[in-house]
C-alpha cells in the first residue's frame, strides 16, 4: 500500500492537470467557502492513470488514488482561498513571461511551444489557468511559510562543519607546505615570508618534507582529504593565506593557500575609493557647481587634507562624515560615469572633476585588490540548503494544520 501511495504522490506533484473543466459541473467537495468540482477530480484521475500507463508502472487501488487526488485538490483550494483573502494576483503580463521562460527552457519560441502543446491534445488556456494557480499557491506558501523559517548562526556553522557539507561545498585548494624540525626555524621562515620571500623557493631550500623539491606543492586537495591539522588551519581562509607554525609529530609546518577552484569559488576585483561630491540646486547651476568643486580640487592638489575637505564640502550624506571614504567598491556598484573614472584613474592620483547622475565629483583610488569571496558564496549556498530543508518541513506542517482546521464536506455523487 505504501508503495502505491508514494507513486501516486510523486505523480501528483510532477505532472500538471491537462483535463478540461466544463462550465456545467457538479460539486464534489465543499472546502471552506469554495468547492472542488467533479470534473477536477475526474480530470486529475485520468491524467495520473495515463501517466502510469506511459511509465508502465502498476496502478494502485482506485480508492487509494482517489483519496490522494481529493486531498491534493482540497489543499490546493485552501491555498487559493488564502491567496484570494490576501489579495494575491498574477497578471497576464507576468504569466506571459513565465510561459516565455518555459518555452525557452524547451528551446522553443512561445508560438512553437503552443503548437506542440496543442498537437499533443492539450489546451494552452487550461495550462495557463493551472500555471496561474500554481504561481498564486507558491506566493501564498512563501508568504505564510517563509517568514516562519529561522536559521541561526549556530545551525549554519554546525551544518558547514559536517563531513557532507565539507565534501560538497568546499572548493579544491592548491596548498604548499614547509616542514622544519623546530619552532624557532619556522618563525624565522615566517618572518622572511611576511617580508616578501618566495614561499616555493624557501620550501626547496629549507623544507624537510618529501614535497620540498617541488616547492612544497601538495597539489589540489579538498578540505575533507587533508589531515585535520591542515584542514582546521585552512578552513574559511582566503587565497594567499599563510598559516602560523603548526606543531605536529613530524615537526612544524607552515602552509600557504595558493589558489582555489570549484563551482563556488568567486574572486572579485575591488577598488578602495574616496570622493567629494557637489550637487546642483535651484540656486547653484551646473557651471557654478563645477567651478566651486574645481576650487576644492585645487586645494587638494596644493596639499590640503582630502578627508578634511570632504567633511567640509562633500554633499554625499553617506561618505562626507568619513572624509569621502566609500570603502571597497566592486564593478556595477556605482554610477556608470563614476565607475569609468575609477577604472581610468591611476592609484593615488586625484581625478579630474567629472559629472554623474548624482552631481559633480572628483575621486582618488587609494588601493586595488582581488578579494576572495568564496567563503561568503559557500555560506550563502549552505544557508539556501538549510532554508530549503526547513521550508519543506514547515510547509508540510502548515498544510497539515490548515487541512485539519478547514471545513470539508464530501458530496455523494452517482
Amino acid at each position: 500500500m505504501n508503495k502505491y501511495i508514494y507513486i501516486a504522490l510523486s505523480l501528483l506533484i510532477t505532472f500538471p492537470v491537462g483535463a478540461k473543466i466544463e462550465i456545467l459541473d457538479r460539486v464534489a467537495i465543499i472546502v471552506g467557502d469554495g468547492v472542488v468540482l467533479e470534473s477536477q477530480v475526474d480530470g486529475m484521475l485520468q491524467n495520473i492513470e495515463q501517466r502510469y500507463q506511459e511509465q508502465g508502472a502498476p496502478m494502485p487501488p482506485k480508492e487509494v488514488l482517489l483519496e490522494q487526488v481529493q486531498e491534493r485538490l482540497i489543499i490546493e483550494e485552501l491555498q487559493l482561498q488564502m491567496g484570494r483573502q490576501a489579495g494575491v494576483r498574477v497578471g497576464d503580463g507576468e504569466l506571459n513571461e513565465a510561459f516565455e521562460r518555459i518555452a525557452q527552457n524547451n528551446e522553443l519560441t512561445l508560438e512553437e511551444f503552443i503548437q506542440s502543446l496543442e498537437a499533443e491534445g492539450e489546451s494552452y488556456e487550461d495550462l495557463r489557468s493551472q500555471v496561474r494557480k500554481e504561481m498564486i499557491i507558491q506566493r501564498v506558501q512563501r508568504g505564510k511559510v517563509g517568514r516562519e523559517v529561522d536559521i541561526t548562526e549556530q545551525e549554519l556553522d554546525g551544518f558547514l562543519a559536517t563531513e557532507g557539507a565539507v565534501k560538497e561545498l568546499s572548493p579544491e585548494l592548491f596548498v604548499r607546505q614547509i616542514l622544519v624540525s623546530d619552532e624557532n626555524t619556522a618563525n624565522m621562515l615566517l618572518t622572511q615570508i611576511n617580508d616578501g620571500a618566495d614561499f616555493a623557493k624557501l620550501a626547496v631550500e629549507k623544507s624537510t618534507s618529501s614535497s620540498a623539491t617541488s616547492g612544497g606543492e601538495m597539489g589540489w586537495r579538498n578540505l575533507a582529504d587533508l589531515p585535520s591539522l591542515f584542514s582546521d588551519a585552512l578552513k574559511n581562509r582566503k587565497k594567499g593565506y599563510i598559516s602560523p607554525a603548526l606543531k605536529s609529530g613530524s615537526g612544524f609546518y607552515i602552509l600557504k593557500l595558493e589558489d582555489k577552484r570549484g563551482d563556488l569559488v568567486r574572486f572579485e576585483e575591488q577598488w578602495k575609493v574616496r570622493h567629494i561630491l557637489m550637487m546642483t540646486t535651484k540656486l547653484r547651476d551646473e557651471q557654478f557647481t563645477r567651478s566651486e568643486l574645481e576650487e576644492v580640487r585645487e586645494k587638494v592638489m596644493a596639499g590640503e587634507d582630502f578627508s578634511i575637505l570632504a567633511k567640509e564640502y562633500s554633499e554625499d550624506p553617506g561618505s562626507a562624515s568619513r572624509g569621502g571614504d566609500l570603502d571597497w567598491l566592486s564593478l556595477g556598484k556605482t554610477a556608470a560615469a563614476f565607475e569609468k573614472m575609477m577604472l581610468e584613474s591611476p592609484l593615488e592620483e586625484i581625478s579630474p572633476v567629472f559629472e554623474s547622475e548624482f552631481g559633480f565629483h572628483f575621486l582618488q583610488v587609494l588601493e586595488k585588490r582581488t578579494e576572495d569571496l568564496t567563503e561568503e558564496v559557500i555560506k550563502d549556498r549552505a544557508y539556501g540548503i538549510l532554508f530549503a530543508r526547513k521550508y519543506d518541513e514547515e510547509l508540510e506542517n502548515t498544510l497539515r494544520t490548515t487541512r485539519a482546521e478547514a471545513f470539508v464536506e464530501f458530496k455523494e455523487l452517482d
